[in-house]
């Protein structure tokens, strides 16, 4: 009896778009402490002519295919599957509810990780794949007349949630509130989707209780610099509750109708686990292989990088790098995100420039590596210039309305943005 107690097998349907196209099967396994899962595409997607792998782990052919996490630091299901997950801070807040929950009944399962990933709602899952029973209804969605994304004027019921939880306070009614309202396209830090003021689907990002200096205002900082900079950068504002500034970043995953525009993170475009060391020349060979534009976003690539070493953007790990598919397989840079200067932090990129040159520390080995994003020298400094130049405008945009540092607020974030690597940009000017 212990053993089938340990056991689970569960089936449900993956579908893709706002149409909800049935385009497979998604099967889960767990035994004991060892789980796996696999898909099997439909026939009538095998024989659709514009059929196309959702996941680069996913090749379209017939039968069901399997994954297995590469380490305890990876996900049981396959890539595309996996960022549509929900990300730590979802996590803690499913994994909190339900320990307050098994308090009350004792003999509740343990939390497995196809719980977690059917717990995010499907209204705001990330990207267009979408997971649904065999009675037809999707996971998770709330009951018709009810809705689970809360409009803009709920933001300060949120972040008194959000606020709760990370104390240790909150209250059972704070979960149930917050429950599926995480996201897939972040970390630890809280926050919520919502929908903005126009109906389009955004992410409201709250500060941390932990939190130094206005790291909300500096993510929205670097993000209207990063558009300056020539960079295609997700919208982003900052809206006051109170004195509490919240990130309103809008989500690039959906249409001007809404529609679903399938996605997948470079993590899973590259196939790579979390505890191996990857490269920006590994996301280029990606973009040869699977782009609709290669040149243009090769170059594009090659700007973001320059951009996060002259503003110190440290945390750009394969999951803050993502595609979003345009036609028949091939797939394009998604807009710029989670981009936030780090002036605590020494200038050493997580992702490496190559597997011979290591982390990113300064402009002359991005020079070096130039020809392989499609780049000639001089077309590679004509770009540090216009980064650069956009750069180094910081406090002017930092004070505006829309990002709303105060003067004081400045040198908190000035060793992020002025350094020798933005006095070399200069030079190479001269």
């Amino acid at each position: 009896m212990k053993a089938q107690a340990e056991s689970q097998r569960r089936q449900v349907k993956l579908c893709l778009g706002r149409a909800g196209v049935d385009i497979g099967t998604l099967v889960y396994v767990r035994q004991g402490r060892r789980a796996h899962s696999a898909v099997a595409y439909d026939e009538p997607w095998l024989a659709n002519p514009d059929r196309f792998a959702v996941s680069a782990d996913l090749p379209v052919t017939p039968g069901y295919q399997t994954h297995k996490a590469a380490s305890v630091h990876d996900s049981v299901f396959h890539g595309a599957i996996a960022d549509t997950a929900p990300d730590a801070w979802g996590r803690r807040v499913i994994a909190r509810d339900h320990a307050k929950r098994r308090k009350d009944n004792p003999g509740l399962s343990a939390l497995t990780e196809l719980d977690y990933l059917l717990a995010v709602d499907d209204f705001s899952r990330v990207g267009a794949l979408r997971l649904r029973e065999p009675d037809g209804s999707f996971l998770r969605t709330v009951e018709e007349g009810r809705r689970n994304t809360p409009p803009l004027i709920e933001l300060e019921r949120i972040f008194q949630a959000s606020r709760a939880l990370e104390k240790g306070s909150e209250t059972a009614a704070d979960l149930r509130y917050l429950q599926g309202k995480g996201t897939s396209l972040g970390g630890m830090r809280p926050k919520c989707t919502v929908l903005d003021e126009d109906g389009s689907l955004a992410i409201g990002k709250f500060p941390s209780v932990g939190d130094l200096r206005s790291v909300t205002r500096g993510e929205v900082l670097a993000l209207r610099l990063a558009a300056k900079s020539g960079i295609d950068s997700a919208q982003a504002r900052i809206v006051t509750i109170g004195e509490v500034p919240v990130a309103v970043i809008r989500r690039f995953d959906r249409d001007h109708e809404q529609g679903r525009i399938p996605y997948q993170s470079a993590a899973s475009l590259l196939q790579a686990s979390r505890e191996e060391d990857h490269s920006y020349t590994e996301i280029a060979d990606a973009i040869r292989t699977f782009g609709h534009a290669p040149t243009q976003d090769l170059q594009q690539l090659w700007r973001r990088i320059v951009f996060n070493l002259l503003i110190t953007n440290v945390d750009d790990h394969l999951q803050n790098h993502g595609f979003l598919h345009v036609a028949r397989g091939q797939w394009r840079l998604a807009p710029a995100f989670d981009l936030n200067p780090f002036p605590d932090k020494d200038r050493e990129s997580k992702t490496w420039l190559s597997e011979q040159d290591g982390p990113v520390t300064d402009l002359e080995m991005l020079l070096a590596r130039c020809g392989y994003f499609a780049l000639s020298r001089p077309q590679a400094v004509a770009l540090i210039a216009e980064v650069s130049t956009a750069v180094s405008d910081w406090r002017r945009v930092a004070l505006s309305p829309e990002v709303g540092l105060l003067e004081r607020e400045l040198e908190d974030f000035a060793p992020a943005f002025e350094h020798d690597q933005q006095e070399a940009a200069k030079l190479l000017l001269k």
